[in-house]
């Protein structure tokens, strides 16, 4: 279980809550996990490799800071993703553990250390995400393109994979980042409709769709990618009209995984849902005519990211 509260260096020694919008919320039941949710703690010596370059080059990774279930397993094969502009996000999403406030000013060097760091864990594939930026003009676009490029020019045969905001009210935004030239274009539409005033009320279900919709027109060669959790209290069938959704918008590939409770402040888990189920998701997404379909309980938007996109450029040869 994630702590409330940080405690930041510094004279003062003063504390503070990483969540300061959830702090006063009555506390949410916390579901004992089922066996098939269980991980292992990190242990592997090349995790501690991977945590020392991320440290040494000032970054951020949203493996540590959502919490992610599955980074002693990717962090024992240098799979860290990047978490760019900062640490702090200006949303205040019910399911996310990412610190919430005022994020302060772009580090103009971070283009350059995030390319150090996918050179010095010898990534083939980089998945590069980041907070939400609203308080800068274009959501932060200019800075993922400078940090594609600045991937591009110090490992060029590295495949480039961006999950963004929603740049909502942000004009030209997402061209910057299309035109910056990823090989794939992530942007997660987290759940279905019906719960986006409690789960995710800073951001708007359609225009999500749109904005997916939107990077493949700019460029139809693009790979597009969305996730969803389940086990928020959905009902099956408005998942599956979330995946024709996804399909209307040419999405190439999908994710699903099990929602799981950062803290007694975030949303409640609902319900653990079954590997069987995650495998009949699949099928049913796999027939909706998706490229690609990541399904299980501890699926993540970049969880067997470099391994998926292989996969993903097999499947579209395949399909040609």
């Amino acid at each position: 279980m994630v702590t409330l509260v940080d405690t930041l260096s510094g004279r003062s020694k003063e504390a503070r809550a990483r969540h300061p919008e959830k702090v006063h919320r009555p506390d949410a039941p916390l579901q004992r996990k089922p066996a098939w949710i269980r991980v292992k703690a990190p242990t592997s010596p090349v995790y501690q490799q991977t945590r020392r370059i991320v440290r040494e080059n000032g970054l951020h990774t949203v493996c540590e800071e959502a919490g992610c279930p599955n980074i002693g397993e990717c962090w024992a094969k240098r799979h860290a993703t990047m978490m760019i502009m900062g640490d702090t996000c200006t949303r205040a999403c019910a399911f996310c553990n990412v610190r919430t406030g005022m994020p302060g000013p772009l580090d103009p060097d971070e283009p350059a250390n995030v390319a150090r760091a996918v050179d010095q864990l010898g990534l083939e594939h980089v998945v590069v995400t980041s907070v939400d930026r609203d308080d800068l003009s274009d959501g932060g676009a200019t800075h993922f393109a400078h940090v594609i490029r600045a991937i591009r020019a110090r490992t060029p045969a590295t495949s480039i994979e961006v999950l963004t905001p929603d740049f909502l009210r942000k004009k030209r935004a997402l061209e910057k980042v299309v035109e910056a030239k990823p090989d794939v274009f992530n942007h997660n539409l987290e759940t279905v409709p019906s719960l986006y005033l409690t789960v995710r009320p800073g951001a708007r279900y359609y225009h999500s769709l749109r904005l997916l919709e939107r990077a493949k027109d700019l460029d139809p060669q693009l790979f597009t990618k969305s996730g969803m959790m389940v086990g928020l209290g959905e009902s099956r069938n408005e998942v599956l009209q979330v995946m024709d959704d996804m399909r209307s918008a040419q999405v190439d590939f999908l994710t699903i995984g099990q929602y799981l409770q950062p803290t007694r402040k975030h949303a409640a888990v609902e319900r653990f849902v079954s590997p069987e189920e995650f495998d009949d998701l699949k099928r049913i997404a796999l027939a909706k005519g998706f490229l690609l379909v990541a399904a299980s309980p501890l699926t993540r938007s970049s969880y067997h990211a470099g391994d998926d996109f292989a996969r993903l450029r097999q499947a579209r040869q395949s399909s040609q």
